[in-house]
């Protein structure tokens, strides 16, 4: 988005998340397989900030390093509020006093906003009425416990109240404080520092900042959205919560794309899953970070994939499992109870049943049998298996890696292939069967006398 006024981007990320109870921060825990502070991030990314500023507690090095790629960082030294929060970003806040532009303040751990709305905060805080600050409100089924918005009747905001400070005509109000806000760079850090404390908690509130810019002749505007964009996660009951409506969205989006979910409440899919028109997923599917799959796919139920990628026309599973580095072509099939690990598996070869193939590539229309294993590990390193176009191997065959299966080759079923097989060979590695006539009965009654004379002893 090309921008023609400064924007900077104010992040709160310095809570301690304590209902957690967790060591790992709270906008680090993941929601749809990503942390919730890079769900804000992206969010704000389209709006082509000019800077981007989270703001952390002293000490939260992995917060720090999680975001720096893509935003600065700054320290509230100690927790004294939200607007106490913003003020640590002074240093990109205050040129706007004399270069202009708006200032965006929102939170880490609210992973459900969206770019569109927050897009609208900034749109209306340079809209040609000039508001010194755009508020977020919403409407939710259940208002108690949230701060009401007090309207003019021209549609501008006279104040925020808290709903423990509200009288009851102002509790009537269904109108709520979204937290974020949008506020005329040119007075920002005038108003953050005239925010006092004098409250029970003796913490200064971002929230006070309207009051202070409608006692300072300026308006204020809001813009609402959806109850679901404000949700925030302060408990692992919060983040379960996020997680499921993230769920429905993402849901949503891959069936509006053209994708059949059958039994869709039970499907997980990350932040990143693509999937293509006209594939069919069937219940009980988890859908890991880095998975892709391609048009005509079908996957059957109780997959797991992650870090794969999956071409059209393919069939996955059931009970199969995708791990990281698997690549199946094109109309292949990968059966029940078959692990693929960094493997390609080329279009049309089969591996149906009971298999592991690890650090291994399959050629086209090979046929791989049941319990077939790639012994790719030695204990030290890792070693390649490859098994050629139009191979056949047979079932309960063990593949000590490093080893090549020839094109159109065939292994005998139970055996433990050692050495490369060339192409249109024959290998079969297995002891000779021996037949004992009648040795099954004298077997049994060898052991039933040694059991009666150890009885006859004791």
């Amino acid at each position: 988005m090309t921008r023609s006024s400064p924007l900077v981007i104010v992040i709160l990320a310095a809570g301690l998340g304590t209902r957690m109870k967790s060591n790992l921060p709270k906008v680090l825990h993941r929601v749809a397989g990503k942390p919730m502070i890079r769900w804000s991030l992206d969010a704000v990314a389209p709006l082509g900030p000019d800077r981007t500023i989270v703001v952390v507690s002293p000490g939260q090095d992995d917060v720090r390093k999680a975001v720096s790629d893509v935003a600065e960082t700054a320290i509230q030294e100690t927790a004294q509020g939200t607007g106490h929060a913003v003020k640590a970003a002074r240093e990109a806040i205050a040129p706007l006093a004399k270069s202009g532009g708006t200032v965006l303040v929102l939170y880490g751990d609210t992973p459900l906003i969206t770019t569109e709305t927050l897009s609208r905060l900034v749109e209306t805080r340079e809209a040609a009425d000039d508001p010194a600050a755009v508020i977020l409100g919403f409407e939710p089924v259940d208002a108690a416990l949230y701060g009401r918005l007090v309207t003019t009747s021209d549609g501008g905001l006279e104040r925020i109240v808290e709903a423990r400070d509200a009288n009851e005509a102002e509790r009537a109000i269904g109108l709520c404080n979204g937290g974020m806000m949008a506020i005329d760079g040119r007075v920002a850090m005038d108003l953050l520092d005239r925010i006092g404390n004098a409250n029970a908690k003796q913490e200064f509130y971002l929230t006070d900042l309207v009051g202070i810019a409608v006692a300072a002749g300026r308006t204020c505007r809001v813009v609402t959205c959806q109850e679901i964009e404000t949700m925030g996660v302060d408990s692992r009951a919060g983040l379960a919560r996020a997680e499921d409506a993230m769920q429905n969205r993402l849901r949503a989006a891959a069936m509006d794309a053209g994708a059949t979910l059958i039994g869709a409440d039970t499907i997980f899919l990350s932040h990143d899953t693509r999937l293509g028109r006209d594939v069919v997923v069937h219940p009980h599917v988890v859908f890991a970070p880095g998975v892709s799959v391609a048009d005509g796919v079908e996957i059957r139920s109780f997959c797991h994939l992650e870090g794969a990628s999956v071409e059209i026309g393919a069939q996955i599973g059931p009970f199969a499992r995708l791990r990281p580095g698997a690549k199946i072509g094109a109309d292949a099939h990968i059966g029940n109870y078959v692990e693929i690990k960094n493997a390609e598996v080329a279009p049309g070869a089969k591996i149906n049943h009971l298999s592991y193939i690890g650090d291994a590539s399959v050629g086209a229309k090979a046929n791989v049998g049941a319990g077939t294993i790639t012994c790719n590990y030695d204990g030290f390193n890792k070693h390649q298996t490859v098994i050629g176009a139009g191979a056949f191997i047979g079932s309960n065959t063990a593949l000590v890696a490093p080893v090549a299966i020839g094109d159109g080759a065939i292994t005998g079923a139970g055996s433990t292939i050692t050495k490369d097989v060339p192409a249109d060979a024959i290998a079969l590695e297995r002891s000779e069967t021996r037949v004992i006539p009648a040795g099954a009965s004298r077997f049994r009654s060898k052991a039933a006398k040694a059991k009666a004379d150890k009885s006859s002893k004791t």
